[in-house]
C-alpha cells in the first residue's frame, strides 16, 4: 500500500515501473516460459545431468571457495598422506542452501576427499544441532521381490495424496532422506500432489533397543512388521517422531512407510537411533579417535539459517566449537571447512587451526571444488562480499560512517573486523605497481581510467581480485568511507604481469545530494585499489572541477 500511494501521488514515474517489468519480462522470454510454462522432465534431466553443466557447477564452486586462514603453508595438503580423518555432519550432507533443486549427482566433501587419498576416517561429530538419530542407511534395507545384494526399499509414487489406484512411478531408493521443495518426487507427478509407499526389509544391526521413527513434514506412518508403530496422518509442521523398538542381531523385519503431500515443499527421512551416540561428548570422542589414527584432519562445520531460519548468534550452532577445539589439541594438523551462507565467528578455536576455508553453499559439484583447492589442485581466489566481524557486539560493522578519530574502540575489542570485506587468501603472491589515472582532473560529467599492473610473484598459477575503492574527501552528506567502485578477477602465471584498467566517472562518483538527486560533487577524491578494503596497495586522487 505504501508504494501505491507513492506511484499515485508521481513519486514513481511510469518509466521505473516500466524498467522494472521489463526486467522481469525479459528473463521470462529467454527462458521460454510463456512458450512452454512447464518443464519437460527429459530436458530437465538433460540441464540435471549434462557434462557440460556440470563442469560449469564444478567452476562456480572453485571459484567461490574463499581461503581465510593458512598459517605455515598448512594447505595445500601433500599428495603423500597415508589417512586423511574427515570429521562432520556437513561433509556428507552436501547442502546447496535454500531455494535450490536437488541437484544432479552431488558430490560431498567426503566424496571429494576420498577421490583425492587413499584412506579416509570419517566420524560424523556432534552435527550442527547435535541430533541423537541418523538415517536408516542402505546397508541396512532391503526392497521387496528384488535380488540379493540390492539395498533399498521399494517406493510406490501416486498422483494424489491418498495411495489410490494405481502407482505413477515405481522405483529402488536406496534410502528415505528426501526434500523435494520446488520440484516434485519423479516424471508424472504434481509437486504438491502426490502419496509415496515405501515397502521392503529391515535388518537388525544389533541386539537390544533402539528408537525407529520418522523426520519430516505432512503425514505418515510406519509399520514395523505389520504393526503401526507412529500413526500421523495429518497435515503437520517439520518435526521427528521416535518409537522404541526391540531387535536381535541379523533379524530381519517387514518395513512399510506411508507419506502424503498436499501443498508442496515436502520432506521426509527415514531414522533410528542404532549406531548413534547418544551425548556429544562421545561422539567427539569418537571424532578425536579417527583423528589420532590419521596425518591430518578436516573438519566440516557448518552454520543453520535460512528463510525463518534466523541465527540468535553468529559462532558455530551446537557443539561444533567444542568439537574443533578436542580435534587441534591431538596436535594433528587440522582444517576447517566452512559451509553456510553468512558470517561466522571464530574467537574460540582460530588460533588452534592451520588453515580456514569458507566454502558458502558450494553446489552438486562443492565437495569436488572443496578437495580440489585443499590439495592444491585448484588455486583459490575468492573474496569475501561481507565484512567477519570478531564478535556480534560489532554490528553492523560497516565503512558507512563518519570518521570520529577514535577508531570505533568497544572497551575490550577494537572496531577492525575478524576477516575484512574483500579479503581472500592464494597459495602464491601478487604485486601492484604503476598507478595511473590517465586525467587526473575531470568536470561532473567527465571520466577517466585508472591503470595499475598486476605481477604474480609466486610459483604457481593463481588469481588476483583487483578491487577498486573511492572516498569523498568531503561531501555535503556523509558518505561511506569508503565504496567498492569496481573489480577485476585476473589469472596470472608465474612471473605473468598484466595491465588492469577501471573507468572512473559519474556511475562510480556520483551520490545523492540533499535535494535527493543524482549528483556528482566537485572536490577531491581518494582512489585506492588493493586485495581487499584492508589491504590498499595503491593510492592517488582524482579531483572534479
Amino acid at each position: 500500500q505504501p508504494y501505491f500511494s507513492a506511484f499515485q501521488r508521481g513519486v514513481i514515474a511510469d518509466s521505473v515501473i516500466d524498467a522494472a517489468v521489463t526486467r522481469v519480462l525479459r528473463a521470462k522470454f529467454q527462458l521460454g516460459l510463456f512458450e512452454h510454462p512447464y518443464a519437460d522432465p527429459d530436458t530437465a534431466a538433460y540441464w540435471n545431468r549434462n557434462l557440460l553443466h556440470r563442469a560449469i557447477a564444478l567452476e562456480a564452486a572453485h571459484e567461490a571457495v574463499v581461503l581465510l586462514k593458512n598459517a605455515g603453508g598448512t594447505l595445500p595438503l601433500q599428495r603423500g598422506l597415508q589417512s586423511v580423518a574427515v570429521v562432520g555432519t556437513d561433509a556428507v550432507e552436501a547442502r546447496e542452501g535454500g531455494y535450490s533443486g536437488a541437484g544432479g549427482d552431488r558430490v560431498s566433501i567426503l566424496d571429494g576427499i576420498r577421490a583425492k587419498v587413499g584412506v579416509v576416517h570419517y566420524a560424523a561429530g556432534p552435527g550442527r544441532l547435535s541430533p541423537t538419530y541418523g538415517i536408516v542407511p542402505s546397508d541396512a534395507l532391503s526392497p521387496d521381490g528384488d535380488s540379493a545384494g540390492v539395498h533399498g526399499l521399494r517406493g510406490e509414487y501416486f498422483d494424489n495424496n491418498t495411495l489410490a489406484g494405481v502407482p505413477r512411478l515405481v522405483r529402488t531408493d536406496r534410502e528415505v532422506d528426501f526434500g523435494w521443495t520446488l520440484n516434485s518426487p519423479g516424471r508424472g507427478l504434481p509437486f504438491d500432489w502426490y502419496s509415496v509407499r515405501w515397502t521392503g526389509h529391515l535388518i537388525a544391526p544389533g541386539t537390544g533397543g533402539i528408537h525407529i521413527g520418522v523426520e519430516g513434514n505432512d503425514g505418515y506412518r510406519l509399520y514395523l512388521d505389520d504393526k503401526l508403530l507412529i500413526d500421523d496422518w495429518t497435515k503437520r509442521s517439520y518435526g521427528v517422531t521416535l518409537r522404541p523398538v526391540q531387535l536381535t542381531a541379523g533379524s530381519i523385519h517387514d518395513i512399510r512407510l506411508e507419506y502424503f503431500e498436499s501443498t508442496g515443499n515436502a520432506r521426509v527421512k527415514l531414522v533410528w537411533d542404532a549406531g548413534v551416540p547418544q551425548d556429544w561428548h562421545d561422539r567427539i570422542d569418537a571424532a578425536v579417535a579417527e583423528v589420532k589414527r590419521s596425518d591430518v584432519a578436516v573438519v566440516v562445520a557448518g552454520a543453520e539459517e535460512g528463510e525463518f531460519r534466523d541465527r540468535s548468534s553468529l559462532a558455530l550452532p551446537g557443539h561444533q566449537e567444542d568439537l574443533i577445539r578436542a580435534v587441534a589439541a591431538t596436535g594433528k594438523p587440522t582444517i576447517v571447512v566452512l559451509v553456510g551462507g553468512s558470517a561466522i565467528t571464530m574467537s574460540r578455536w582460530i588460533d588452534s587451526v592451520g588453515a580456514v576455508v569458507d566454502a558458502w553453499y558450494p553446489g552438486e559439484q562443492g565437495g569436488a571444488a572443496v578437495a580440489d583447492v585443499l590439495f592444491g589442485d585448484y588455486n583459490p581466489g575468492g573474496r569475501l562480499p561481507i565484512t567477519f566481524p570478531i564478535a556480534e557486539g560489532q554490528l553492523p560493522l560497516s565503512y558507512n560512517h563518519r570518521p570520529t578519530g577514535r577508531g570505533d574502540d568497544y572497551v575490550d575489542l577494537t572496531g577492525q573486523p575478524l576477516f575484512p570485506f574483500g579479503f581472500g587468501l592464494s597459495y602464491t603472491t601478487f604485486d601492484y605497481s604503476g598507478l595511473a589515472i590517465d586525467s587526473a582532473a575531470i568536470g561532473t560529467t567527465g571520466s577517466t581510467t585508472v591503470r595499475c599492473t598486476i605481477r604474480n610473484t609466486g610459483n604457481r598459477a593463481g588469481d588476483e581480485v583487483v578491487q577498486l575503492y573511492v572516498r569523498d574527501l568531503l561531501a555535503t552528506t556523509a558518505r561511506p568511507v569508503m565504496q567498492l567502485e569496481g573489480f577485476q578477477r585476473v589469472h596470472l602465471a608465474p612471473g605473468e604481469q598484466r595491465e588492469v584498467l577501471f573507468p572512473l566517472g559519474p556511475p562510480q562518483l556520483q551520490m545523492v545530494d540533499e535535494a535527493n538527486h543524482w549528483a556528482v560533487e566537485p572536490g577531491v577524491f581518494r582512489v585506492m585499489i588493493g586485495s581487499s578494503s584492508k589491504d590498499i596497495r595503491l593510492r592517488g586522487a582524482l579531483t572534479v572541477k
